[in-house]
């Protein structure tokens, strides 16, 4: 125990602090006076959080039994708020395999109680009929509630707050398609819910008795299909009213293509998100507000709810993305370092501009790149980059950037993530694209060699090609790195001299 610590105040682990929900609920539990404890599989990309120097963080995996045994030491409350969606045929099996050793550790470490965050799912329908993504959820849950630890399992259905999958799927339908053909599953009922009222719940789940032991439906006083929730989209961002027309020959695979051309979300994550939406999720009871009061005006109205989430988008405020935990299936090996990479074959196209403007000007410009900013060359060509990564399951360009001028590590930008952020200094991304090998974009600004307040930009594009075909298309693509590549150092360089001139024509 620390110097000054307090035992006598509640400990919570936190697993999934990168994600969407996660990364909201650890200010929400500090707010509260608890102590947190986060986990993650790589602590570094929490360490730009506001309130990352109020937390604990620790390394681990959910699947590993021993880091997860190590974080649950001297833990009261133990948030699971994670899942292995999208990672593959077997996420059903890694789900459950994750969750049973969450609870076994939770029991052996004495956890005073589990609260997790699931799904909501129809009345009256076998869970063996569900989808997987509903089947996975619920099987969690049931796992969780019979490990011997006391566990809060909480059910939503769709979660409405900025940066959510959910509402980025809402916005962007309503906004990109006056008129549209959609699956038959936008006339299902749905009880969506604030994610203030989420975050609520789940901080309140930590003081229930001790007995309770049991999952709880939440959702907001609203019950309407996903036409409506469309439609009142449109009235409250202003929008004329939308022509829909449901066309029941949509499967969930042709519809998830739909969305995921449509929407910043990948057709690997729409797909779930589009075969749950094909059942109706309503609330059968609020027993949560026996347990966690609701206070005047809670839960959120919907309408409430979508105005509070376009703010913050439009002010540029959101704190969490659905894309802010890493995606499935993207690399995570180490990165390469300076000078040399152990791990076989390195390519890379080293780019360098003297730049008529200081290094804070330069680093502005930076920061910024990517999402409505750009990428600073050829367009077109990133565009259709972009196009083409979506068509084989990428996540594209859409996914765009959480702030427009700033960026933490761990934030995802368009298809890079940031991997390393040095301000001032370094920006380092990794390719979340589909490719046959690693990539990497890093740029860095530096002191001008006459100190006469100009400054000097490095930009490095790294390749670690996977077998032949990762080879093949280094060379495939190479000719155009001098327009793409060449051009985004020039136009960079160009920019900054725009914000900041010293003298001199750029």
């Amino acid at each position: 125990m620390e110097a000054g610590e307090d035992r006598a105040v509640p400990r919570c682990l936190v697993t999934g602090a990168t994600g969407y929900v996660g990364g909201r609920l650890v200010p929400e539990l500090l707010g509260a006076g608890y102590r947190v404890r986060a986990l993650a599989r790589d602590p570094g990309k929490l360490r730009d959080h506001p309130w990352a120097d109020e937390v604990e963080a620790v390394r681990g995996d959910v699947t590993d039994a021993r880091s997860v045994g190590a974080a649950m030491r001297d833990v009261d409350v133990a948030y699971y708020l994670v899942h292995a969606l999208g990672s593959g045929p077997d996420f059903e099996e890694t789900d459950r395999r994750a969750a049973r050793i969450f609870g076994e550790q939770a029991r052996a470490a004495g956890v005073r109680r589990i609260v997790y965050l699931g799904g909501l799912t129809p009345a009256g329908v076998p869970e063996r009929l569900l989808s997987p993504h509903l089947r996975s959820r619920a099987e969690v849950g049931h796992i969780l509630l019979a490990s011997g630890v006391p566990t809060t399992v909480l059910r939503a259905a769709v979660v409405i707050g900025s940066g959510s999958a959910s509402f980025e799927m809402l916005r962007y339908l309503t906004e990109r398609l006056p008129v549209m053909v959609t699956p038959s599953w936008v006339s299902t009922r749905i009880q969506p819910i604030a994610v203030r009222d989420v975050l609520r719940y789940l901080a309140g789940s930590a003081r229930m008795p001790e007995g309770v032991n049991r999952a709880f439906d939440i959702g907001g006083p609203d019950v309407m299909t996903y036409r409506d929730m469309m439609q009142r989209y449109a009235r409250v961002a202003g929008l004329p009213r939308r022509l829909i027309l449901p066309v029941p020959m949509l499967s969930p695979g042709l519809s998830s293509h739909w969305v995921g051309l449509i929407t910043p979300v990948p057709a690997s994550i729409a797909r779930p998100l589009a075969e749950s939406l094909r059942y109706e999720v309503v609330c059968a009871e609020h027993d949560i507000a026996e347990y966690v009061p609701d206070g005047p005006g809670r839960p959120l109205p919907f309408d409430t709810a979508l105005s509070l989430a376009l703010r913050r988008v439009r002010e540029a405020k959101v704190t969490t993305r659905w894309s802010s935990a890493s995606t499935p299936g993207v690399p995570s090996d180490p990165l390469p370092t300076d000078p040399d990479w152990a791990g076989g074959s390195l390519y890379t196209d080293v780019r360098e501009q003297e730049v008529d403007a200081s290094p804070e000007a330069l680093w502005r410009v930076v920061e910024s790149v990517g999402g409505d900013n750009g990428w600073y060359s050829f367009p077109s060509a990133w565009a259709v980059r972009g196009w083409l990564d979506r068509l084989v399951g990428g996540v594209g360009l859409r996914r765009g950037r959480r702030d427009a001028e700033r960026l933490r590590v761990g934030d995802s930008l368009d298809f890079w993530r940031v991997e390393e952020i040095e301000p001032g200094r370094l920006l380092r991304l990794r390719a979340e694209m589909r490719l046959p090998g690693l990539a990497w974009l890093e740029m860095y600004v530096e002191q001008g060699p006459e100190g006469d307040g100009r400054s000097h930009y490095r930009q490095r594009a790294l390749f670690h090609p996977s077998g032949l075909l990762g080879h093949a298309y280094w060379w495939s693509v190479s000719p155009f790195h001098a327009v793409v590549f060449g051009g985004m150092a020039r136009n960079i360089a160009r920019a900054a001299g725009r914000t900041a001139p010293r003298g001199g024509s750029s």
